[in-house]
């Protein structure tokens, strides 16, 4: 949980800067942030770190997009091979030490996918069988073994699982809520919220080193920078619309639910994934045997395929189970939630889980900008402002690390994170439990 003295607001805490620290902020290069969500966040703390003074602008009177609206999963394991994952095990050693910093909930609680069809039980075996080689810490189970991690997988049919050590478990609403006063105390950043940026201009060029971006707000107020990251969700018509229109960005809309959970003392214990996902996570690809899996749920259940359904778990640290989810896109998308959407997921869940109570407490949807092949997207409209959006569904998984390498490539510094990062993939599979076994156990204590 976080710590009681990051829960004041952003506002509050710049008071109690002293004069020193005020005098020292005055010299640092100045940065703006568009946005307060995961990557403008993301993007706050690593320029920070690198001596710049900080802004972030939020429109919002808190953030309430899809940074609080998602799983609350760090998800390594999602991610294809090569940079991509190298980049979410880097986010991930982050929030370790965000936890470690902030007292942030950060479980390191590790992942399974389960496999109840033979094609499933196939391709988890491909991809373990290629895993070493790639640099991805997993190992198959037996059902017996899914059965001594966790008592919520319904042993019917069940034939395998593929288990990762690397995902974490956050409570995105209480993170995305309450890193920015951690932020201002810990570095001095300044929010301002329900703040509106109408325009962003340079005056400057490229090879102009005093030019500045000129910030200004829906009120007229107007402040100067050294430069400007525009992290704008999946609102792409306010700031650059012809850039962000030609940028191949698509937006996506899901739908999730969560149950009240098992009770005092009943734990879910890692994410589960049903093998529904392995035709959703790109990092599957590498498997002979995805293409015969598609085909089977585009024949059996082609409902699924329509609403992009793959359904998943996890539980919160207030024991909550949170499920989903769906994918509609674009001209798709309506303000309105589809209830048989809802009925597919839980119908889908109930074949692979086995809960207490299924009761739901809350459902909701969430809208983020996706692109097809990239991480995220990235341009620089005017000498002095980047924009950084497009994170799709692993915003959680991807926004830190991918803020780490921006700095590092904008300010031409080396990333030890990246060091750090590069090191923690070498980790044997068995270290890795270990390690994370012990930081569990010690969190389980501290609730």
């Amino acid at each position: 949980m976080m710590s009681a003295r990051y829960t004041q607001s952003p506002a509050m805490l710049s008071e109690t800067l002293t004069f020193a620290e005020r005098r020292m902020l005055v010299n640092q290069p100045k940065v703006a942030i568009v946005g307060a969500g995961i990557v403008g966040l993301a993007h706050a703390w690593s320029a920070a770190e690198r001596g710049y003074q900080v802004t972030v602008f939020e429109r919002s009177s808190r953030a309430s997009g899809a940074s609080v609206r998602n799983f609350g999963m760090v998800w390594p394991v999602g991610q294809p091979h090569g940079k991509n994952y190298e980049t979410a095990i880097l986010s991930r050693a982050r929030w370790l030490r965000l936890s470690a910093e902030a007292g942030l909930w950060v479980n390191p609680c590790g992942s399974v996918h389960l496999a109840h069809r033979p094609d499933e039980w196939i391709v988890l075996q491909e991809f373990c069988e290629r895993a070493a080689s790639l640099g991805i810490a997993c190992e198959l189970l037996t059902p017996r073994q899914i059965h001594d991690l966790t008592p919520a997988v319904n042993p019917k049919g069940l034939l395998g699982g593929l288990s990762s050590p690397t995902e974490c478990c956050v409570n995105p609403k209480e993170a995305i809520r309450s890193i920015p006063a951690w932020l201002t105390e810990k570095y001095g950043v300044r929010f301002h919220f329900q703040t509106h940026i109408a325009h962003l201009e340079s005056t400057g060029d490229d090879a102009d080193v005093n030019s500045r971006v000129r910030v200004t707000t829906s009120y007229g107020d107007s402040a100067d920078f050294e430069k400007a990251v525009v992290c704008c969700g999946a609102e792409l018509q306010s700031l650059y619309p012809n850039v962000l229109a030609s940028s191949g960005l698509k937006r996506c809309k899901l739908q999730m639910l969560s149950l009240h959970g098992g009770g005092a003392g009943w734990t879910l214990g890692p994410h589960l994934a049903s093998g529904l996902t392995l035709r959703h996570y790109h990092n599957f690809d590498i498997c002979p045997g995805l293409e015969n899996l598609k085909n089977r749920i585009q024949t059996e259940t082609p409902e699924l395929d329509q609403f992009g359904i793959h359904v998943m778990a996890s539980q919160n640290n207030y024991g909550q189970i949170i499920l989903g989810d769906s994918h509609e896109y674009n001209a798709d998308i309506e303000p309105f939630d589809k209830s048989l959407i809802d009925q597919l997921i839980l119908r889908e869940l109930q074949k692979i889980l086995r809960l207490p109570d299924w009761t739901v407490a809350e459902h909701w949807h969430g809208v983020y900008a996706k692109h097809p092949t990239l991480p995220v997207f990235e341009a620089s409209p005017e000498p002095g402002v980047y924009l950084c959006t497009g994170t799709g569904g692993a915003g959680m998984t991807m926004s830190f690390g991918l803020a780490e390498k921006m700095w590092s490539r904008w300010t031409e510094s080396p990333s030890t994170q990246t060091e750090n990062a590069a090191s923690a993939i070498s980790l044997s599979f068995s270290d890795r439990m270990n390690s994370d076994r012990i930081n569990s156990d010690r969190m389980n204590m501290e609730r």
